[in-house]
């Protein structure tokens, strides 16, 4: 029995390494591939790196970058805002996403914030929420460290002051585990997708004989608030809300 467990064991660290290093030799095929110019035989080898299990932002993001060469907008929009999801903070990834959202038809604006909402937006979107917690463990251990100082400092004035310092930083500490917290919480809880068809008809209710909302063409991204049999209920940057076949969209 104990043999057969080592062997399980090894056939499967053998099978892993295999697997490895067959996604790296697709991968460095499909970059030689795309620059050669062909973009279809690239992107069928990121798509079989997928298949096979690995998903990486590189192999998204160069997939992506594939598909937008074949004017296959829709798909490299999604494929950017895949990669975006492992590199939030990746700026070639938003750039080239900027490039790809050109190219689509439906120009929505988002709905503007003002005062106190506006501010804690910007503030909160400058790091990503994994970013957030490595600041609240920084001043975990800061706060820490500041209270160790007033402990074994004899001078009054000294404990003092790096007593208030230690009480600041353990503040500073629970408000970046709100943010972090927070973020993770809506980007697990927030659905996106992409429209795929060339043109959706948004309906004001979840059945083809409703009245029309509003039409949407593809590479569009919308936020998908429920799910109703066939239907998506769906709401734009801009506020807008509708019902559209779930078969028009891809979700992220």
């Amino acid at each position: 029995m104990r043999i057969a467990t080592i062997v399980i064991v090894l056939l499967s660290h053998c099978w892993g390494f295999s697997q490895e290093q067959s996604s790296e030799k697709l991968f460095e095929e499909a970059t030689v591939l795309y620059n050669n110019g062909d973009y279809e035989g690239a992107a069928a080898n990121y798509r079989t790196i997928l298949d096979g299990g690995e998903h990486s932002a590189s192999v998204y993001y160069n997939l992506a970058n594939a598909y937008y060469k074949l004017n296959n907008i829709p798909e490299s929009i999604y494929y950017y805002e895949k990669a975006l999801q492992l590199a939030p903070n990746d700026q070639d990834i938003k750039n080239n996403l900027v490039f790809a959202r050109n190219k689509t038809i439906d120009a929505i604006e988002t709905v503007p914030r003002t005062g106190i909402s506006r501010f804690w937006e910007k503030f909160t979107g400058n790091f990503h929420y994994d970013t957030w917690a490595g600041i609240a463990v920084a001043f975990a251990f800061l706060s820490a460290l500041l209270f160790l100082f007033y402990y074994y400092l004899s001078s009054s004035v000294k404990k003092r002051i790096f007593f208030v310092a230690s009480i600041v930083s353990v503040i500073c500490m629970c408000f970046s585990v709100y943010i972090a917290y927070s973020g993770y919480h809506k980007s697990i809880h927030t659905r996106f997708a992409i429209i795929f068809a060339g043109e959706s008809q948004v309906m004001s209710e979840p059945n083809s004989r409703s009245e029309q909302a509003f039409l949407l063409h593809s590479g569009t991204k919308v936020q998908v608030l429920e799910t109703l049999d066939d239907w998506k209920h769906i709401r734009l940057a801009d506020g807008k809300t509708g019902w559209l076949p779930q078969d028009d969209i891809k979700e992220l």
